[in-house]
């Protein structure tokens, strides 16, 4: 049987930039094992399988694949899938944009998909609630294994766990300039996180509501050119901590430093002490093609 897949980059409006991913328009009828296997030969950082929601609520069904396990969640996968479920009419379009429902490993969240000239141009992915966890790796462990110094870190914020959907480790840094000097020891961040974060986001503050940042990935892949979760985790961490206000848009710049620019847009809305991001960003169609099994 024949699959349909798509290759796009995702959180750009650029060929060639941004966060790479694969997306199979057509994933029913095949196995958990067979998306795994598939995701680890396409050796992107996400690979995405759109099948027939078991949910009457939602459109349809997304299963998001890493090289080496599923995840409930993640942001530039969604971002990307209805990006080209859009373009290709699934959604059709809509002058004042679309607001669906579609079904995670997370639950069924919404998404909301803008268009200009009768094309999609932006899309908007609802996370969960923003859950915290102190981080219990001790700042000079964490400094070595990303090749920095303990002065590197902001004095006036602590690295803290922080999940969307799935957690990342944010690590506030005092300057772009730390934020550069960044050489990861794979092995090493590996051990500290353990199973408390994927990765270690790496930020440092530009005003109020400009971040760069990098998404460290303490395996095969490295580095993460665009983090729609993490950038949502980012959000409401900076919204929990007074340096954003609910409801201000935060522009994450992401991926400069590999030469893969990304740019994702945050916003963060308060449903009494719950804060609930919302991610928002582009992508460009890059290859498609079929694939038999």
């Amino acid at each position: 049987m024949l699959h349909r897949y798509f290759t796009l980059d995702v959180f750009t409006t650029n060929r060639f930039e941004g966060n790479p991913l694969a997306v199979f328009t057509d994933g029913d009828g095949l196995s958990s094992d067979q998306m795994q296997i598939i995701a680890r030969e396409m050796n992107y950082a996400e690979t995405v399988f759109v099948q027939k929601p078991t949910d009457d609520r939602a459109l349809a069904r997304l299963r998001i694949f890493t090289t080496q396990q599923e995840l409930k969640l993640a942001g530039h996968p969604v971002v990307g899938t209805w990006f080209l479920l859009a373009e290709l009419g699934v959604v059709p379009a809509q002058e004042g944009g679309v607001h669906i429902m579609q079904q995670t490993g997370a639950g069924v969240l919404p998404v909301e998909i803008r268009f200009k000239d009768g094309r999609p141009n932006r899309v908007t992915m609802t996370q969960t609630e923003a859950v915290f966890r102190p981080c219990k790796i001790k700042k000079a462990a964490l400094a070595k294994s990303l090749g920095l110094s303990p002065k590197d870190f902001d004095s006036h914020l602590e690295p803290e766990c922080v999940s969307t959907g799935i957690f990342n480790l944010m690590v506030p840094l005092k300057n772009r300039a730390a934020l550069s000097k960044i050489e990861m020891n794979i092995s090493e961040l590996r051990r500290l996180l353990g199973k408390n974060a994927t990765m270690a986001y790496c930020f440092a503050l530009s005003g109020n509501d400009k971040a760069f940042s990098r998404g460290m990935l303490p395996w095969e892949l490295y580095e993460d050119p665009a983090t729609g979760s993490a950038a949502g985790s980012l959000g409401a961490y900076l919204v929990k901590h007074g340096k954003l206000a609910p409801g201000h848009t935060l522009g994450v710049s992401q991926g400069v430093e590999m030469g893969r620019p990304s740019h994702i847009e945050v916003e963060i809305s308060t449903k009494g002490k719950k804060l609930v991001p919302r991610v928002s960003g582009a992508a460009v169609r890059i290859f498609e093609g079929t694939f038999a099994l």
